[in-house]
């Protein structure tokens, strides 16, 4: 949710020469063995298991800021080994690996743990260790921002903990192979907290336990493959109220746990957001990912996060952003924008999962655009138009899209807008509503409950469109400028090309004479004439600046 408030200018201005496209790349950083540790997909330490299961079960001591607990590991050997990696933070502590109820060694460097197993554990077999683990875990600063818990109280003056750790790693708070490559199939979430609050996790709350040390016990069983930065702690003094939703697969449970303050605030929200919101999802994405585990809404002591069938909801309970809109335009504060953006993750973040957060623009872009498909649904595509035009005041132009892989890094905070932009442009090329709508449902369909790379995604517009995108998303997601279309005019005739630091790039575009009808043109890299616009003028042409998100230079 990391948003920047430059507006970029598209120009309309006399020729500058092909150098105007060329903005400056940013320095590569440099970084650390502790980087790719963390990041690295590809170290047979890591390859060298599937995870199959998780039980994490964890005590939470909130006058103290401490948890302890342990995590099991159920796994399939994908090859021969005698050692792994997992992640913990360094600033926790693990206490003992447990392998067949004895204590085997480890190592620790920076925030990765290396395990050493008393003999190789074969190819294809299926076996588990568990890890206990004990600490003060990082108090996040200023969630969802930065990763950590937060400690903080309600109205009444208890404990109101919860957890946020998209980007930094849900290391930071329990034992893990903390990457999106290898989503665990299914787990158990055990927390226990003391009498009188609550945890609410993901999935669907299987038992509840009192304990003999004050405390209770809540067991949340998720039966979906969940990537690792949705797992989620919220405890406090919990009310909930429920309803459910027909949807495209039957009825799904609607479960919302709020503060007791909340709640009267939260019957309004809630009932005027979430079924409108899942009927527009789910007809432009497909069916809802998690019939099984369900659908919340978390009161959370942070602006929101989109974890994984228990969406965590701080937006205060007033529409918009925080009560602002973000696109300007004033659809943006007719809607609940956590309720929306952050629902929208369940289709692009949770069911679809990006291998690399390189590749986090097929979450943020996708669901960022899911906003103006909302839009769209509730007040007509003009309006939905208009919200993604709106958006443009929010980019920056700053850095590609796309992180540098394997060392745990994002690209451009543009991935939100400027990744909506991009698909807007891309569903007006293709210039057909029903198919565009069939390739968005098809896209949660072919990667249901998978992980994937960008490239995937890419491949998949190519191949289900029938048209290659490749040169479309390159430039807008490899390269910080935007595409310029360059058009000049000599001897009656209107000369066009493209402007870019994509190689022959080459996207039809529309364009219109005063007060006629858009019509496409094809330019390339080179200059031609567009005959269609014979006669043309700087006073009578137009290009459709409003749906493409272009630079015009006009001599």
């Amino acid at each position: 949710m990391k948003r920047k408030t430059l507006l970029p200018t598209l120009l309309l201005l006399a020729s500058f020469g092909p150098a105007a496209a060329q903005l400056l790349q940013p320095k590569p950083a440099a970084y650390t063995r502790a980087d790719s540790l963390r990041g690295s997909l590809t170290t047979p330490l890591r390859t060298c298991y599937d995870l199959n299961y998780y039980h994490l079960d964890v005590k939470l001591d909130p006058a103290k800021r401490f948890i302890s607990g342990s995590n099991l590991f159920r796994f399939t050997a994908t090859q021969d080994f005698t050692r792994l990696q997992f992640d913990l933070f360094a600033n926790l502590q693990v206490d003992k690996v447990l392998y067949k109820g004895k204590d085997v060694p480890f190592t620790r460097e920076a925030n990765a743990v290396f395990v050493t197993f008393p003999k190789p554990i074969a190819k294809g077999s299926r076996d588990e260790f568990t890890v206990q683990y004990s600490g003060n875990p990082t108090v996040a600063k200023k969630a969802p921002w930065d990763g950590g818990m937060v400690f903080t109280q309600d109205a009444a003056g208890k404990p109101w903990v919860a957890t946020a750790c998209q980007g930094t790693g849900a290391s930071i708070w329990w034992p893990t192979k903390d990457q999106q490559a290898d989503e665990v199939d299914s787990m158990l979430i055990s927390i226990s907290v003391p009498n009188g609050l609550k945890d609410v996790s993901n999935g669907r709350l299987r038992k509840t336990t009192k304990l003999k040390d004050g405390y209770t016990r809540f067991d949340w069983a998720v039966r979906n493959p969940i990537n690792n930065y949705d797992v989620a702690l919220n405890v406090g003094d919990y009310q909930h109220f429920s309803d459910s939703y027909q949807g495209e697969k039957g009825p799904l449970t609607l479960d919302y746990w709020v503060l007791p303050e909340n709640v009267a605030k939260a019957k309004t929200q809630f009932a005027a957001n979430v079924k409108p919101m899942l009927k527009s999802m789910e007809a432009w994405f497909g069916p809802y990912p998690w019939y099984q585990d369900g659908y919340k809404l978390v009161d959370a002591p942070h602006l929101g996060m989109e974890h994984q069938s228990a969406v965590a909801y701080g937006n205060k309970y007033q529409n918009g952003y925080l009560g602002r809109d973000r696109s300007n335009t004033g659809w943006g504060t007719k809607w609940d924008f956590i309720i929306i953006h952050e629902s929208g993750h369940e289709w692009f973040g949770n069911n679809i999962t990006t291998k690399d957060i390189a590749d986090m623009w097929v979450h943020e872009s996708f669901t960022t655009y899911s906003e103006a498909l909302f839009v769209e649904t509730q007040f007509g595509k003009p309006a939905g138009q208009e919200y993604i035009h709106g958006q443009r005041r929010n980019i920056s132009n700053d850095e590609p899209i796309i992180g540098p892989y394997g060392v745990n890094k994002e690209g451009s905070g543009d991935m939100y807008d400027k990744g909506s932009a991009m698909l807007n442009t891309l569903r007006t090329v293709l210039n057909d509503d029903a198919k565009w709508r069939q390739l968005l449902r098809g896209l949660s369909a072919k990667f249901y409950h998978q992980t994937v790379t960008g490239q995937q995604v890419i491949d998949y517009f190519n191949q289900e469109s029938g048209r290659d995108f490749t040169k479309v998303f390159d430039q807008y997601l490899r390269h910080a400028s935007l595409p310029i279309l360059e058009i000049r005019f000599e001897d009656g005739k209107t000369l066009a090309r493209w402007v870019s630091e994509v190689e022959k790039f080459d996207m039809p575009v529309r364009v219109r004479l005063k007060g006629g009808e858009y019509q496409f043109i094809k330019p390339t890299a080179r200059w031609a004439e567009i005959k269609e616009l014979a006669g043309a003028n700087k006073e009578t042409l137009e290009v459709d600046t409003f749906n493409f998100y272009i630079g015009v230079l006009v001599d």
